[in-house]
């Protein structure tokens, strides 16, 4: 991701609106530049070392008034070429004056090198083609398929919703791109003009002054990075993070047991490339304080076999209630058999029921508890992370664990979030026992 965004940000130089020629008139001459000389001098204002794209723009207005001019000089007689140097250069200064002020001229700059967005570029990749072509090679076609997918959202100047995920894309195009240059200027007040005096302010009062609604700047450095839930952080989102904590502590919170993210030894390579070499002290937590014993025990088969050879924390408590199994012999079974738990559930128990199921069966989830009131909550299994219940219905435990690489580890996540009861709910493709027990749980 990091190869396409940096290829995505020089490539939205050029799209199908680019201007592939530039012509102008100066002094009486008509000079063109065609598409292949603007190729070749595009290529030598980006090979200017990893300056941001937008902050090249005067460089690349400078040598198109460099290469128009070259063009000019030579329509000209040789005799004039003998003039003197003081005199060439006012020839020039006249010539930038007049061809870089000229309308025409200054919309071509705009359509040639545009100032660019995140946003704006992001939505360059809608185009399933140009990912594939721009990842050269890194990049399944179905990989490119459901990226180019993701982001149809966006309209051509990249308006329209993200989802948490691309928030690290645009913080990466954002370093890419810099902040498009905008002119100087400076507000007069008529006072001042009278009396000779500017007043003394602040930075923020001047900024109100400037614009009431305008947002504070982002802070771009920390002193302490506190990062909890941080097996989940993608590799992209590590590189964000690392950006804004070059000299800072950081505490770190994470079980890699409950890891989403489907490759955790790449999350946790691309935490390593973010610490660098900063000491380190790890501490382990033994102890469970959420869930009762009877639920850690069921959980605990899992973590079995989601992440061989961690040791379960020790639960703290025990209630004298066993998690509950049901089964159902068909697959139309089971919204009624989940609301029925659910039902029971909330009569057990003062506070909130969440029914967790695959996330592709959130819809359906509902509509099995529609009319139940606000205390049950249906979630998708990715949804549940890092929440809590008073009692939960695992729907479809089966169906959970085969949603990805990660499946089985969200499934242990499932298992966790309740503080009283647990009822794993299963279908036939669950192969539950005599019992109810889905395979998955079977010891």
């Amino acid at each position: 991701m990091v190869a396409l965004t940096r290829r995505a940000a020089r490539g939205a130089l050029d799209t199908e609106a680019t201007p592939s020629e530039l012509r102008v008139v100066a002094l009486g001459e008509v000079l063109r530049l065609d598409q292949g000389a603007l190729r070749n001098l595009r290529r030598t204002v980006l090979g200017t070392g990893g300056t941001p794209i937008n902050l090249l723009r005067p460089r690349a207005r400078r040598l198109l008034l460099d290469a128009l001019w070259s063009l000019l000089l030579r329509t000209r007689p040789r005799t004039a070429e003998r003039v003197d140097r003081e005199q060439q250069q006012r020839e020039r200064e006249a010539f930038d004056e007049h061809v870089g002020d000229e309308d025409s001229f200054l919309a071509f700059v705009d359509a040639w090198w545009p100032p660019l967005t995140p946003r704006r570029v992001l939505a360059t990749l809608r185009d399933q083609r140009r990912i594939s072509r721009l990842a050269r090679g890194d990049l399944a076609n179905a990989e490119a398929r459901l990226l180019a997918a993701s982001w149809q959202a966006l309209d051509d100047q990249g308006r329209g919703s993200v989802t948490a995920h691309d928030v690290a894309l645009l913080d990466e195009l954002s370093l890419l791109l810099g902040e498009a240059a905008r002119p100087r200027t400076r507000e007069v007040n008529p006072v001042d003009m009278l009396t000779g005096l500017e007043e003394v302010t602040t930075f923020a009062e001047r900024s109100r002054r400037a614009d009431p609604r305008r947002e504070p700047e982002e802070r771009r450095e920390y002193a302490h990075v506190i990062v909890d839930e941080a097996q989940d952080l993608t590799p992209m989102q590590w590189r964000m993070i690392g950006r804004r904590a070059r000299q800072a502590t950081w505490t770190i919170v994470g079980d890699p047991a409950q890891s989403s993210w489907i490759d955790p030894a790449e999350a946790q390579a691309a935490m390593d490339e973010t610490l660098g070499g900063k000491p380190r002290r790890g501490y382990t937590l033994t102890t469970n304080y959420r869930n009762p014993a009877e639920i850690a025990e069921v959980a605990a088969r899992i973590l079995a076999q989601a992440a061989p050879g961690t040791l379960p924390p020790n639960a703290v408590r025990s209630i004298g209630v066993h998690p509950r199994f049901v089964s159902v012999a068909a697959e139309e079974q089971v919204g009624t058999a989940a609301r029925a738990e659910v039902q029971r559930l909330l009569a057990d128990v003062d506070g909130t029921v969440g029914i967790v199921v695959p996330m592709d069966r959130r819809a359906e989830a509902a509509e099995w508890i529609d009319g139940l009131g606000p205390r049950a909550v249906a979630l998708g299994s990715l949804e549940a992370k890092g929440l809590e219940y008073d009692a939960t219905v695992v729907a479809d435990p089966s169906g959970i664990a085969g949603e990805s690489e990660a499946g089985l580890r969200v499934l242990y996540v499932a298992l966790t979030r309740a503080t009283q009861r647990l009822t794993v709910l299963s279908g036939p493709l669950d192969l539950p026992d005599s019992d109810g027990v889905p395979a998955l749980l079977q010891d």
